[in-house]
């Protein structure tokens, strides 16, 4: 009896041990899988990818080069001391006379302090609207960063879905392939189909499971893709609730729309815009050195000349003091001539880049419209030519039984129907990367996207 309230016992404490585990091990999988849709892993993505945050380091860069550029119009002050011990005095003759300069043996003690202000520097007034362009333009990179990693993250979440709805397909038809061949082989076995409809069935399911394998290998290969562009370590999974087809209905409702083709958002022609503004505002930078400068500089000196001994405390001091301004008018140099000169060579250059920038995004803007006009086509026909393939499988599946069809049609009309499957969904898939293309080449942000839905 005591035996077998221990062995219960025991089988009681194994029991909660098991289930500790499970649960244990279901929290697990809860915490270690991500589910995303795009929007979450745009969201993740602009937050934690390591190229937005150089960028964001970047414009504050900027922001401290420009504070450094005005620091330059405030006061600056120093304070200097200086010990000099005489050996020699230096001696001088004057009319036959000879006088000694100063004290052998004697220490002079010497403290400044200099305050110095510039009053007018147009040079410095010009660096200032240079550094805040500077600003803009390390915040339109940063954006043309965004637009970039919303673009890569896009296309690497439409890949995944292709990849899943591949996988998808490929798997069915394997298991379709793998029905017709324990039919097939169930009926040699009968006598009733020849050896031949037995191999053909067989190589059928066989060739599919290569395919099968590579197409999950690319769903493995495209979560690391994703993963990566996310910013999110490789030991958590993902997967994404999401397939190609639930984006017809936002495909042919996007053709709908009389999409605007302005390149004024595009962030290559707003940076080039933003350096030929920059170019502008260094030509009068360069100006200024043709233009006078006027400073002001205070001192006051407070001094002990000519001591015989070492004790600080005990010499004679004096002080004096001085209001120094300083007028600076550039009259001949040779360098300032050529900057400009150079400067207005960068400007044309910058104008020539801007006309090709233009006609070549222009070129884009119609390529991306033509294919996704070529994509919309595509899904209708591929749509339909499903559904016909699907019906041929039906069809041949029952000729096949009532022993009116061979197992070479019924082999192909599974073969057809897996291709038009494929094919329909990477006609979707040309369709959503060459939208997002599209997008990055109009300068849709993320967020103005958002707020248009």
């Amino acid at each position: 009896m005591k035996m077998q309230k221990t062995w219960v016992g025991r089988v009681l404490l194994l029991t909660i041990a098991l289930l500790l585990v499970g649960g244990y091990t279901q929290a697990q999988e809860t915490i270690d899988t991500l589910t995303l849709n795009l929007d979450k892993a745009l969201e993740i993505a602009l937050s934690d990818n390591p190229t937005i945050k150089v960028a964001d380091e970047e414009i504050a860069l900027k922001k401290v080069a420009h504070k450094e550029t005005w620091q330059s119009l405030l006061p600056q002050a120093s304070l200097d001391g200086t010990l000099n011990h005489t050996i020699t005095a230096a001696e001088m003759n004057l009319g036959g006379q000879s006088f000694k300069m100063g004290m052998d043996n004697s220490n002079t003690v010497m403290g400044v302090l200099n305050i110095s202000l510039p009053i007018f520097a147009p040079g410095v007034y010009k660096a200032m609207s240079l550094s805040k362009t500077d600003i803009e333009l390390a915040v339109e990179k940063s954006r043309a960063s965004r637009q970039d990693l919303v673009n890569q993250v896009a296309k690497a979440y439409y890949q995944l879905m292709l990849a899943q709805d591949s996988y998808e397909v490929l798997q069915k038809s394997y298991q379709l392939s793998e029905e017709n061949y324990n039919i097939v082989n169930a009926k040699f076995q009968q006598g009733a189909v020849s050896e031949f409809d037995k191999i053909s069935a067989e190589v059928q399911m066989r060739s599919i499971k290569p395919n099968v394998i590579s197409a999950n290998n690319a769903v493995v290969l495209s979560k690391l893709q994703l993963k990566v562009l996310m910013g999110i370590t490789t030991d958590l999974d993902i997967k994404i609730d999401d397939n190609l087809t639930n984006y017809e209905a936002t495909l042919f409702a996007n053709e709908l729309i009389d999409l605007d083709t302005n390149l004024a958002y595009n962030t290559t022609m707003k940076q080039l815009d933003l350096n030929g503004k920059m170019l502008k505002q260094n030509i009068k930078q360069l100006r200024t050195n043709f233009m006078p400068t006027l400073g002001m500089n205070y001192s006051y000196q407070y001094q002990s000349l000519y001591n015989d001994n070492w004790n600080l405390f005990n010499y004679n001091w004096g002080g004096s003091s001085s209001l120094v301004f300083s007028l600076s008018i550039p009259l001949y140099k040779a360098s300032n001539f050529t900057k400009l000169k150079s400067n207005r060579i960068q400007m044309r250059q910058l104008e020539q880049n801007r006309m090709d920038t233009e006609r070549k995004l222009n070129m884009q803007v119609t390529s991306f419209q033509k294919n996704m006009a070529a994509s919309s086509e595509q899904v209708v026909s591929n749509r339909e030519n499903v559904m016909q393939a699907q019906k041929a499988v039906q069809i041949a599946g029952k000729r096949y039984e009532v022993g009116k069809g061979t197992v070479l049609e019924l082999n192909t009309s599974q073969v057809q129907l897996t291709e038009a499957e494929l094919t329909y969904n990477q006609s979707i898939y040309d369709y959503l990367v060459a939208k997002a293309d599209l997008d990055q080449v109009l300068g849709k942000d993320y967020v103005r996207m958002e707020n248009e839905k």
